[in-house]
């Protein structure tokens, strides 16, 4: 296992890589962090160059200062591996960013494996999550800003917090703590997109999608779009799950990575 660290425009980007093999590379949610891979790093390090890291305003990467876009850093993460071409395994702000980079350089891309997909271009219409966002935007404090996150992609809109396992509620407050507290003026600087969700139709490579039945009506719509449009995408949808898909079902989707993932030796 290596830990290390790369400078991209502005900053720095923290990343962990093990194994040998085909590459795989885990793209964390939003205000996560690389830390949610966790089981899936080891599980894939057995087979392949599994690479992980947190995206800028996350973890022990930079603060955005400037001008700056999340699938600019992967592909400098890449070109600083060596690696040519990679299976890109994103969550949620993960997935918008693995659409972006397989949109802006598709044949560095073998599949996609997209996980509760945000995608760039995006409005959100779902009451709640609107609702949530304004209470973030207003928060008087961290710990309200977190608990208005964990209600939006943790608990979502179809269950209280009561009706969530809480030791994943705890894990994932530990960590969005941690981010927005390092990172909370970064946050204001938006990052460059490509608009992908109405360019769907050209992401010709193979493509599973993961969605939770909880999840937002936000999230629905990307995955009608990605399934409609892109020639080669397959759904697995998850029943009684939210957002976060691998930290709710770790079980089940160690076994979508496996049908998805051929072996890497």
């Amino acid at each position: 296992m290596t830990l290390g660290r790369i400078t991209v425009d502005g900053g720095e980007i923290h990343y962990e890589t093990a194994g040998a093999g085909s590459p795989v590379v885990l793209l964390h949610l939003g205000v996560l962090g690389m830390a949610i891979w966790d089981r899936e790093f080891e599980q894939l390090a057995a087979e392949h160059t599994v690479v992980r890291y947190d995206a800028r305003n996350h973890g022990q990467s930079s603060t955005a200062t400037g001008p700056w876009s999340h699938h600019d850093d992967l592909r400098r993460l890449l070109d600083e591996l060596g690696i040519e071409r990679a299976t890109l395994v994103g969550e949620s702000l993960g997935a918008r960013t693995s659409i972006d980079f397989a949109l802006t350089w598709p044949d560095r891309v073998d599949r996609l494996l997209l996980g509760a997909p945000g995608a760039s271009g995006m409005i959100h219409h779902d009451p709640f999550i609107l609702d949530q966002l304004q209470r973030m935007i207003s928060a008087q404090s961290v710990d309200e800003a977190v608990e208005a996150q964990l209600r939006m992609w943790v608990d979502g809109p179809n269950r209280t917090p009561e009706q969530v396992d809480p030791e994943l509620r705890a894990f994932c407050r530990r960590i969005k703590t941690d981010t927005l507290a390092r990172h909370m003026r970064g946050w204001g600087i938006q990052p460059v997109e490509v608009g992908a969700l109405d360019r769907m139709a050209e992401l010709t490579m193979p493509i599973t999608v993961v969605l939770g039945e909880l999840d937002s009506s936000d999230i629905h719509d990307v995955v009608d779009r990605i399934t409609r449009d892109a020639p080669r995408a397959e759904l697995v949808t998850l029943p009684d799950t939210g957002h976060a898909v691998n930290l709710e079902q770790p079980d089940r989707f160690a076994e979508i990575l496996r049908a998805v993932i051929p072996s890497g030796r």
